[in-house]
């Protein structure tokens, strides 16, 4: 050959970051797990396999606290720079929660009050959902159960959802003393009309997996309910679209059908076989399309998520760090103690009957407003 003069290193490098220490047997609330591909006759392919990040604290709704965020961020990296892997899975152990968001305990019993600490811990949120959006693979969100908080803004941050249809999604910030500024004041806008995204940010109203699936915020919800061996959708909502002229696909059932519906879904076992089966699908549609063809067109369109995720997600940090020495240590503080109080909120008209009276933010304030021990 006319370049035969021209040497090659045929060594493959390793530009992984991190070593597995984040998720090994000595970081069990974090799981990296690889599966194998499977073609449409669910036969294995050789050579190549999919990245699980599994959260797995199900005892807190797999809540995440700081070295679970550290194991995301090294998760996805490695997931990024495998050359095996097809896609990348974000999901979590158990039928109950996807993941309920930040731990607040962690923040109750050592953020609070230490702006300082949780700004480096807020520096490597970012970190994770910017492991997330840069990801070099197609990033599943497989929700098992609810995505709420942090949870939600994690899962908006992939690329395609697909859930559980007992899921429920939702916001809590400013019921428990922040702002949903990780990704949820970004991100909404993007998937819902300007006002649903409003309303759903701030109300903290937990909405269905069907209504969600109805605006388009997420790509498909399935059945995990078997009876008898027969499938049955969330006997919770109603799937039905026009009462009295209202549209109400994805909303609550009627409270006096709820005993009977919560009944039903007690008699069920819980199977996530047609979840895996969509995400398993999904793998495998991407294993049949160009690798680098396919990112580029998920990049291009990740790039409108991160241009407002990248304006805001500096000056997010700061005020958040800020607000540890204000309204969070209230909400964490009162959302900690509700075993002991009964109560997982502050008294929020005294709240606000002392900020209209001019009273200094100082102990005084803050007993005014915690629930005390039952």
């Amino acid at each position: 050959m006319a370049l035969e003069w021209l040497k090659k290193d045929d060594k493959l490098k390793d530009h992984g970051l991190f070593d597995d220490s984040h998720f090994g047997k000595d970081a069990p609330t974090l799981v990296y797990e690889e599966r194998p591909v499977l073609d449409e006759k669910g036969q294995a392919v050789p050579g190549i396999c999919s990245a699980w990040i599994w959260l797995n604290n199900p005892s807190q709704y797999n809540s995440y606290n700081t070295e679970m965020v550290k194991g995301m961020v090294a998760g996805f990296q490695k997931a990024s720079s495998d050359r095996r892997v097809v896609a990348a899975v974000l999901t979590a152990v158990g039928d109950k929660a996807f993941c309920s968001g930040g731990n607040t305990a962690e923040y109750a019993s050592y953020y609070a009050r230490r702006p300082n600490e949780y700004g480096e811990y807020m520096d490597l949120f970012n970190a994770m959902v910017d492991g997330i959006l840069n990801c070099k693979k197609p990033v599943i969100c497989r929700v098992n159960g609810m995505r709420v908080a942090g949870g939600q803004e994690m899962g908006m941050a992939c690329d395609i959802t697909v859930s559980s249809d007992m899921a429920i999604y939702g916001q809590a910030g400013p019921k428990h003393g922040s702002a949903p500024d990780g990704g949820a004041t970004d991100f909404l806008p993007w998937f819902l009309s300007m006002e649903d995204a409003m309303f759903n940010c701030i109300s903290c109203e937990p909405w269905s997996a069907y209504k969600m699936k109805s605006k388009g915020l997420i790509t498909k919800a399935v059945p995990v309910l078997k009876k008898d061996g027969q499938w049955l959708r969330n006997p919770l909502v109603r799937t039905d679209y026009v009462d009295d002229g209202e549209i109400v696909y994805g909303e609550p059932v009627p409270s006096d059908k709820l005993a009977a519906a919560k009944a039903l879904v007690a008699e069920c076992k819980t199977d996530f076989e047609l979840l895996d089966k969509e995400v398993n699908a999904l793998i495998w549609k991407f294993t049949n399309l160009f690798p680098h063809c396919l990112i580029k067109s998920i990049d291009g369109i990740r790039g409108k998520k991160k241009f407002f995720w990248d304006q805001m997600k500096v000056p997010n940090r700061h005020w958040l760090a800020a607000n540890m020495n204000h309204e969070a240590y209230l909400g964490f503080s009162a959302f900690d103690a509700k075993k002991a109080t009964g109560k997982d909120v502050i008294d929020f008209v005294r709240y606000r009957q002392l900020v209209a009276e001019g009273h200094v933010f100082d102990e005084d304030f803050a007993e005014q407003v915690l629930a005390k021990p039952k």
